[in-house]
Parts: C-alpha cells; structure tokens; sequence
C-alpha cells in the first residue's frame, strides 16, 4: 500500500499542490506571500514521499526546521499549522475521489496519509515547544537578574543611608526626618516634624491596629520588622517594609522608637512579572499539547464523516453525520479560543466597545465544568462608549471575576453580568447569589497571594492582577458583599481619560 501511496503522490503531484496551494492562499494570505505557500506545499509533498520510501522520519528534520522559521515568523500557532496539513489531507482526498477506476480504498490511503501528517505535526510540536520554552527561559532569566538588581540597589539604600529614616519621642511626635524619607514621602522635614506619628498612615482601622501593636512591642524592646503600606505627600499608597526599634533614654526606659522604611513597590511588581511569567508557561504548554492532542484526531474524523456523507444516501445517517460534524466543529472552536486565551497578553490598545469583550469572556467562562447547574442573567447595555484599551488585560479582568463567582456559588446559583455608563465612566456590575464576604476578608481580597480556597486550587494573585490592570486605566474594582447573600464586583472604568 505503500508503494501504491508513493506511485499515487508522484503521478498526482502537480494536481495535489496546487489543490493545496489554493486552499492555503484562501486561508492565509494575509500572513504568507504566495510564493512561501508554494514551497511548503512542494517541499512537504517531496518530504511525504522520501519518508514512504526510506521509513525514517528524521531526514525530515531540516524540512520541520525550514517550516518553523517561516511560521514563526508569520506568527502562525500550532492549531493553524495543523490546520494547513489538513488541508493537503483533503486535497489529497479530492484527487482520490477524481480517480473513479482506482483501486485504492480511500480510507484506507487516508489512514496513511494521516500517519505520516500525525508524526510530522508530533515533531513539529517538539521543535516548537523547545523553542518557546528557551524563550521563557530567556524571560523568566532576564526577569530574576532584574529582580537581582533591584535588590542590591535597595541594599545600597539602606548602606548609604537613603533609606527613610525617622524618629518618634515618647509623646508619638516626629523628631527627625532625613533626606532619604524626603524623597520617598514627598515631605520636607520642616512640614513633618511635630507631627503626629500616625500622619504617614493610609485611611482605615487596620493600620491604627497595627500602629497600637507597634507601640506595645517596641515598648517591651522587641524590633518589629514587617510589611504594610503608607500614604505619600501626593496621596499614593505605596508599599513598605517597616524596621522599628526602641530609643532608650538615659536609664534604659522607652523614650521613643527609630523607624527605618524601605520602599518596596518596585519589588512588589518585579516579584509579580516573574510569578506571572511561570503561571502563562504553563498555561501555553498545556494548550499547546490540547492542541495537538485533541485537534488532529478531530480533523482525521472530520475528514472520514465527510467521506461517509459523500457515500452514503441513506438520509437518516446522513442526518446523523451532520450532527457528528457540528459537534466536532463545536469542539475545535473550544480549543481554538482555548489556545488563544492562553497566548501572551497583548498590551496594544485600540478602541474597543466593552461589550464585545464581556461577551468573549463569558464564552470561555460558559465551558467549565462548573456551571451545569449555573443560570447567567446579561444585561448589557447597547453601543457603549468606545474607549482605548488593550483587549487581553480587560478579558483576563473579566474572566478572572466570573471565576471567582463561579466559585463563591459552588455551581449552583445565579450570576448576572450588566453593563452601563454615564457622562464620565462605563461600569461594568458582575453579581453572583453566593457565599459571600466578611469586612476582613473584602480588606484582603486584593492582596497579592491572598486566598479564600483550599491549598493547590488558588494563587491569590487574581483580583490582584485584576485590580492593577484596571488602575493603569484609571478605573477601580468597588466590592460589594455580605454573607451568605452574595458578592457584586464593579469595574469602572473613566471614559475621556481613555478616549
């Protein structure tokens, strides 16, 4: 069958390619030149015959090496890549099915066309693969050296005093301020000295909590060291790293404390690029092997439920076949939005109408697993402003809420998304009927690594993420909970600033 495989592909290859190529400039012309369609059509079909004939795949090596470089360059994925041998699957289909006197059995020569398409693709995968993970090598190395640099630059901080560093007497006043919390405050050391302790403090009865428990445990001569947040002369809240100590007096008693404040807000964002990068590794590895893993046997039956139909004038199964191909439509459309949800974020704006975006993220959220018992009100309102926004981060913001509903509900309840804006913002109100939360909790809830679920199913870095996207666009997240009643996030959004 072999020999009969390889006589059919040098008798028809002419017609073969150029069924081939014709296919293939419909579908890709907007990313490969004419000519780069041509050549691949004929090297791979050179390539399918030496293989027939020698048995070996690896004299394809140099041919999957000449591909990847023109696919990479054309920004081509691994499900459209699959998509272009199956294409030379159906044109080899084609010329078969012109053949009336032939003795070939189709499916039979299909299924060694497939083989061969099969093992290519599995090479290509590998070669494709490695490839992207030196690129996340390079990233993830690139990131840590930066994260390194960082780091000594803080120490060379603290050594030269530039560091924040202040004291505060017995009476909770301010008594010295240098230059260094000049520059990180914003405040001269004229407007602070005299006043009170907790002037650096941001709103909220947390941090008085955790100025009492600062006072108390440096009175009995502990140093306290922790991480929190302070307010700038310019009303941004900044994150900080807190050294405290005990200023004795002259017999040994408490007569104020010395305050050492690191800024930590750059560390913060380094530390979440690199947790970030980790996390899209492995989502592209796992939608790379879904791809390939679930994508070539859908096309395979694909291509045989059309040969049936084509046979077969019974219209009952003819009907039934039809129901066949949808579904496997159905599924190839899942794994394609699959796989490209799992690409690196685009940060590239453009003007946007919210809604479509909405309506894309509820598609991907609409495939879990958990929501069968799950019923989901839209209200959305009808030509909202356009604004100019990169389209990834909104969606990742989106979908990264939905989840979270999905899970305050446990699958079972109702979820409403609506959407609105007035003169100055859109707001978009996702609401579920779940859990909900307390006031500590709806604290925390923005937190980097702050979670509510169980070890191994949450990183905490969600909403954190969330919320830092939405900032770069001016907006806020407002929250809306109580327990046991149900959770509503708020996504607004400023239009003129994103005009």
């Amino acid at each position: 069958m072999k020999k009969l495989l390889i006589e059919f592909l040098r008798k028809h290859f002419n017609q073969v390619a150029e069924n081939w190529s014709s296919k293939l400039i419909q579908l890709f012309k907007d990313k490969l030149l004419n000519a780069q369609i041509n050549t691949f059509v004929e090297s791979s079909i050179t390539t399918f015959i030496e293989v027939l004939e020698q048995g070996d795949y690896k004299i394809a090596d140099q041919y999957l090496i000449d591909i990847y470089t023109l696919f990479s360059r054309a920004n081509l994925n691994l499900l459209e890549v699959s998509q272009m041998f199956s294409q030379g699957r159906y044109s080899v289909l084609n010329v078969i099915e012109k053949e009336i006197a032939s003795p070939i059995d189709p499916v039979i020569l299909l299924g060694f066309i497939d083989e061969i398409i099969e093992q290519v693709l599995v090479r290509y995968a590998m070669l494709h693969q490695e490839a992207k993970m030196k690129e996340l090598k390079y990233e993830r190395d690139r990131l840590a050296f930066k994260l390194e640099l960082n780091q000594q630059y803080l120490k060379n901080i603290l050594h030269t005093s530039d560091s924040a560093i202040m004291m505060v007497d017995e009476n909770e006043k301010f008594i010295a301020w240098n230059k260094g919390a000049e520059r990180i405050f914003g405040y001269t050391e004229q407007e602070i000295i005299g006043k009170p302790s907790s002037f650096l403090l941001p709103e909220g009865e947390k941090y008085q909590e955790e100025l009492r428990q600062i006072q108390e445990e440096v009175r009995r001569g502990a140093t306290k060291i922790l991480e929190t947040e302070r307010k700038t002369k310019d009303g941004r809240i900044i994150s900080v790293k807190l050294s405290v100590s005990k200023l004795p007096g002259s017999k040994g008693d408490y007569s104020g404390r010395s305050i050492i404040i690191k800024d930590f807000t750059e560390f913060k964002k380094l530390q979440a690029q690199i947790d970030q990068s980790e996390k899209l590794a492995v989502i592209g590895q796992l939608a790379a092997g879904v791809a390939h893993e679930i994508g070539n046997p859908l096309a395979s039956i694909s291509s045989l439920v059309q040969i049936l139909q084509r046979k077969s004038q019974d219209p009952f199964i003819s009907e039934q076949l039809s129901h066949i191909k949808e579904n496997i439509d159905r599924i190839s459309r899942i794994v394609r939005e699959l796989v490209d949800f799992s690409r690196p974020p685009s940060y590239e704006r453009a003007m946007h109408d919210i809604t479509d975006i909405i309506k894309t993220a509820l598609g991907i959220v609409k495939y879990d697993k958990r929501v069968r018992n799950v019923k989901f009100d839209t209200d959305l309102k009808k030509s909202l402003p356009e604004i100019n926004v990169a389209a990834d981060q909104l969606l990742q913001v989106f979908v990264n809420i939905l989840i979270n509903a999905l899970d305050a509900i446990e699958g079972n309840g109702i979820i409403t998304v609506k959407s609105d804006y007035d003169e100055e913002n859109i707001y978009v109100h996702i609401t579920d009927n779940g859990c909900g939360m307390d006031e500590k909790t709806m604290e925390k809830i923005f937190d980097p690594f702050f979670t509510t679920k169980e070890v191994g199913k949450g990183t905490g870095l969600g909403l954190s993420v969330s919320y830092g996207i939405i900032k770069q666009y001016n907006g806020e997240i407002l929250v809306k909970s109580k327990l046991n009643e149900g959770s509503t996030f708020t996504v607004k959004i400023p239009i003129k600033q994103n005009a």
